[in-house]
């Protein structure tokens, strides 16, 4: 464990942690803000919710596959290689987007380039650099770094909408473009030696699992592989067939555009907080007590967001925000710091990104049938109640994780 008496091994940790941090608020924030773009793209070029909904979908399977060529390369290349590529990617991506006219061409731009650079300086390539930096607090590290997304969607998606309302959508898109070009700019001259280096105070620690320093290949015959790959793809299929939907739901609930997407960062802030705790109680209490409380909490904000239609008032809508805002991403933490421990050594980041791949075709899969559904019933009830199915089952498989209760 890190001695946090000693400020000389301390600084450079969390330097490390915060950089992990920012790249993750920053990527994911804006791919997981394409919410707010969905009625402005929706209008101008006349498409329908499912076709809008469809690029986000492309988005977070690319991000999935991403996810796996981000693991392959970073056991391979190095951070390096992740952070400059896969931001390069989204400065392309974002920068053209404002350009674009034909709907492939956001499957294109927005979701294949968008999806891959994002998993390129994710959370895949935060995973293996933290854990040569936290041993004890591994998965309070890693859930402040996943808590990136939260962070980032509070602060980017008001901004978009802002954006958005003074200059259009397709300027807006130009602006991100040019902030990701400046950040590929400043990743030039990072210290990646000393990234790469970590502490030896926990390098000796690392291997005590049977399977741990085994290989991708290895990993694809464990069962305890496509548990996690299947809690990814069934949490995924409800969260993010909700999360998408949020801003044009509350206007369908009367909420105004600026409102909805107020309250859309609101959620977001939250998930910030939501991830850092549940990444601290994980290290106090069984994880497997801790999800469960979390997906409980993820139903009682489902519930609460269908019964916003009937009740259109500020106290339902406070209980959306904080429940579903607290446990969005509060399996994702518990997930990445299970999979460093029982899977550590050199294949961690292939692993990790290949088990994340269920997350990329969960919420692809999630998003397209959840605007399908609201296209083909002009509500948004039978998306509600197959988005909490799925919940379920993702909530159910915890439970099976081998020694799930020893770790």
């Amino acid at each position: 464990m890190i001695s946090f008496k000693n400020y000389k091994k301390v600084l450079p940790a969390i330097f490390i942690l915060l950089f992990c941090l920012l790249m993750t608020s920053f990527s994911r924030g804006i791919g997981e803000s394409f919410g707010v773009f969905l009625l402005p793209l929706s209008n101008h070029f006349e498409w329908s919710r499912a076709s809008v909904t469809s690029v986000y979908s492309i988005y977070m399977f690319c991000l999935g596959i991403g996810s796996l060529l981000s693991g392959l390369a970073f056991d391979r290349f190095g951070s390096k290689f992740n952070y400059i590529f896969g931001t390069f990617l989204l400065t392309v991506a974002y920068g053209l987007s404002g350009y674009l006219t034909k709907l492939w061409e956001f499957y294109l731009f927005l979701g294949v380039l968008g999806g891959i650079g994002a998993s390129m300086v994710g959370i895949v390539p935060s995973q293996s650099i933290l854990i040569k930096w936290f041993d004890k607090r591994l998965s309070t590290a890693l859930s402040i770094a996943y808590a990136g997304q939260g962070l980032g969607v509070l602060f980017l998606a008001p901004l978009c909408q802002v954006l958005i309302n003074n200059f259009g959508w397709m300027k807006s898109y130009n602006f991100i473009g040019i902030f990701f070009f400046i950040v590929l700019f400043l990743l030039i001259f990072f210290p990646w030696s000393k990234v790469n280096t970590g502490t030896s105070i926990i390098k000796k620690e690392l291997y005590s699992n049977k399977l741990n320093n085994i290989s991708l290949k290895d990993a694809l015959f464990k069962k305890t592989f496509w548990i996690f790959f299947f809690i990814f793809l069934f949490t995924a299929m409800g969260i993010f067939g909700v999360s998408l939907q949020v801003v044009a739901y509350l206007i369908y609930c009367g909420f105004s555009e600026i409102e909805s997407a107020f309250f859309f960062g609101l959620m977001g802030m939250l998930t910030f907080p939501g991830m850092a705790f549940t990444g601290f109680a994980a290290d106090i209490w069984k994880k497997h007590y801790v999800s469960t409380f979390s997906y409980f909490l993820s139903f009682l904000g489902i519930f609460s967001l269908y019964i916003l239609q009937y009740q259109s008032n500020y106290y339902v809508l406070l209980i959306f925000i904080v429940t579903f805002g607290l446990s969005a991403g509060a399996r994702g933490p518990i997930i990445t710091s299970l999979i460093a421990k029982i899977f550590a050594g050199k294949g961690l980041a292939s692993i990790y990104g290949a088990s994340n791949l269920g997350q990329g075709i969960g919420a692809a899969t999630g998003a397209l049938c959840a605007g399908y559904l609201f296209d083909i019933s002009t509500n948004y009830n039978i998306g509600f109640l197959f988005c909490s199915f799925f919940t379920f089952i993702g909530a159910l498989l915890f439970w099976f994780i081998p020694g799930i209760k020893k770790i």
